[in-house]
């Protein structure tokens, strides 16, 4: 008597829900199919759009694993399942995730951002956080810089992003300011024009940038002459330094004094 009733009520349940359970599983067949096929069509997408590297696992893997739980959310609504208690535990592990990785998060968004918007990008030079150096790599959490000197700069993308970047690379040119202070017994337009052709036999200089030199200051007992050139970003050290060398021995052969000489 108890095993038929149980197999009435079995058969009951079954009449009530097993249509439900049977449309359910066949749209979870069915959707994650679908997924399969809209992974594929996302991940071509992102390599037509030219997205970073770094980023393209990462979106992809956001895109998929909300899809997953939107497609276990509806599968769980067809055939009857309370889905309240699975989107209370989602919700709980995200706050509690949360608040244990916060200042991850925070680096993890502003690679995000960084990659997305592109302040700056490889190769570029650029100088935040205090530091100076060629832009090497851009991870999901963190930029890694090389400076002049060859020391490797790890810098957390959180504090990146939200500090000000100053991209030295992206207008293709960087001017150089320098100063050379000479005596009053030398001849401004003969000193002008030795500073010029030295700008124009130094490498690295760009020729198509109007340049300026100038008396842009008298003292006691010198004139300060002011030079602004633009020079190829990568080479603004190396322009620096062969630039002083010519105009020193350009000076000197001129027999233009500098003070105290």
């Amino acid at each position: 008597m108890k095993l038929e009733k149980l197999y009435d009520t079995a058969y009951t349940w079954l009449l009530t829900h097993g249509p439900n359970i049977i449309f359910g599983l066949i749209v979870l067949i069915v959707g994650l199919w679908f997924i399969r096929l809209l992974k594929t069509r996302i991940r071509n997408k992102m390599s037509t759009k030219e997205v970073h590297s770094s980023l393209q696992p990462f979106l992809l893997s956001l895109s998929i694993t909300a899809l997953n739980v939107l497609l276990i959310l509806l599968v769980m609504t067809l055939m009857g399942i309370d889905a309240a208690i699975f989107t209370t535990l989602v919700g709980a592990f995200g706050v509690a995730a949360g608040l244990a990785l916060s200042g991850t998060l925070q680096n993890f968004a502003g690679g995000v951002l960084i990659l997305l918007l592109k302040p700056f990008e490889l190769n570029d030079n650029i100088i935040a956080q205090g530091q100076d150096g060629k832009v090497t790599s851009i991870q999901i959490f963190y930029t890694v810089l090389l400076t002049a000197d060859n020391k490797t700069i790890i810098i957390p993308n959180g504090k990146l992003f939200n500090e000000v970047i100053v991209n030295v690379t992206r207008a293709g040119s960087r001017r150089l300011d320098f100063e050379v202070e000479l005596t009053y017994a030398a001849n401004t337009e003969k000193v002008i024009a030795v500073i010029n052709e030295a700008l124009q036999n130094t490498d690295g200089v760009v020729k198509n940038k109007p340049s300026k030199v100038g008396l842009v200051r008298v003292g006691f007992d010198r004139a300060t002459y002011i030079i602004n050139v633009w020079v190829l970003p990568a080479e603004f050290l190396n322009v620096k330094i062969a630039l002083q060398e010519k105009l020193i021995n350009r000076l000197n052969q001129e027999g233009i004094k500098f003070p105290g000489t």
